[in-house]
């Protein structure tokens, strides 16, 4: 199969330290590649693939304070894209809603996977203009503020089965691992680690626009005892940070769509506290590979029984249900039905329209 995954411009695929949906589309296309499909990837000219590569802009750039300087690419690669679309069987994108314009306008599939919220009150009146343009939730939380969309699967996230493994550890702190922001609840997993007694060791991303609230609500807090600050970290560190660990800390205070973060944890045999939002009750079984709870009273109750959950089970169901082979399996799957109908009926009509019903 001929595939186009068009990827954002932010970070590069895959990127240096965070970036989740640039991630994925790494580990989607070398899971397609490696099995044998034709795949081409617009992404920047930094990105590391064993893909086609068209470099769309030089290097990617974190969000730029410019409107032109921020939008030029998108509209550089959305034409790229376009004049090649008949070198394709299906075209993949994971920009939002910048392709529907012009891509409802000619025969080639495509499909669109969101990976941000969409409780947010613009997304009815840009997505709701398009109801032919199929898209792709990446957990079923994610579609509830808007469930007339026109969804045709939910795929939940995988990544590769080698990337991160559980190493010898002894586990003596709490992991918090991501973003330092308001939504991804920083003081609550502060809280959880002061009220249990136990180290909390913070690998973390602070964002620009999360800067305000990292100095004037968390910085303070960094210099006490049993609090520890590492800052981002890469792929090559995660085994250790997370084998470690007592368990990860996900007190979310937002309908997060997925959380790659549980699902590193799993792989490395860590279980996970998580607050029950978003996609959690999707990801994390209780009992079996964390536990969910609704605030910090919660969250410490359930640390007494982490040594109920064996670290070796945990990986077992990462590789039972989180691969990255899993998830192109299904992507391709869904390729398959898109294509199938775009196709001519056999009495000249055509196959299913663009608007594909989720199965």
């Amino acid at each position: 199969m001929r595939i186009a995954q068009i990827a954002p411009l932010f970070e590069s695929v895959p990127p240096r330290l965070y970036g989740g949906t640039e991630r994925v589309v790494h580990w989607l296309t070398e899971s397609l590649v490696a099995a044998g499909h034709d795949v081409t990837l617009f992404a920047s000219g930094d990105s590391r693939t064993s893909a086609k590569l068209v470099p769309v802009r030089d290097a990617a750039a974190r969000f730029v304070r410019n409107f032109e300087v921020n939008n030029a690419p998108y509209a550089r690669m959305i034409e790229l894209v376009r004049r090649q679309a008949d070198a394709f069987d299906i075209l993949h994108f994971h920009i939002d809603f910048h392709p529907f314009s012009v891509f409802t306008r000619q025969p080639t599939p495509f499909l669109t996977t969101l990976h941000g919220r969409l409780d947010q009150e613009w997304v009815p009146s840009v997505y709701g203009l398009f109801p032919n343009a199929p898209l792709v939730s990446i957990s079923d939380s994610q579609r509830a503020p808007a469930p007339t969309l026109p969804f045709a699967a939910t795929i939940l996230h995988g990544m590769p089965a080698d990337l991160l493994r559980p190493v010898p550890a002894e586990q003596s702190y709490f992991a918090f691992l991501g973003r330092i922001s308001p939504e991804k609840g920083i003081l609550d997993a502060i809280r959880i680690a002061r009220a249990c007694g136990v180290p909390l060791k913070i690998a973390a991303k602070i964002g620009e626009e999360d800067l305000p609230f990292h100095e004037e609500h968390v910085a303070p807090l960094l210099s006490e005892p049993g609090i520890e600050f590492i800052g981002e970290i890469d792929d090559s560190h995660k085994p250790a940070f997370l084998s470690g660990a007592k368990a990860l800390l996900f007190p979310i205070a937002w309908p997060e769509p997925f959380g790659l973060v549980m699902i590193e944890a799993m792989a490395c045999g860590c279980p996970v506290i998580a607050y029950n939002r978003g996609s959690v009750p999707e990801v994390i079984e209780p009992g079996r590979t964390g536990f969910i709870v609704s605030n910090v009273e919660e969250a410490v109750a359930a640390i007494a029984q982490l040594p109920s959950l064996p670290r070796a089970r945990i990986r077992q169901r990462f590789d039972e249900r989180w691969t990255a082979q899993r998830m192109a399996s299904d992507y391709v799957a869904l390729y398959q039905r898109l294509i199938a109908a775009s196709l001519p009926s056999p009495a000249g009509g055509a196959g299913g329209g663009r608007h594909l019903k989720e199965q």
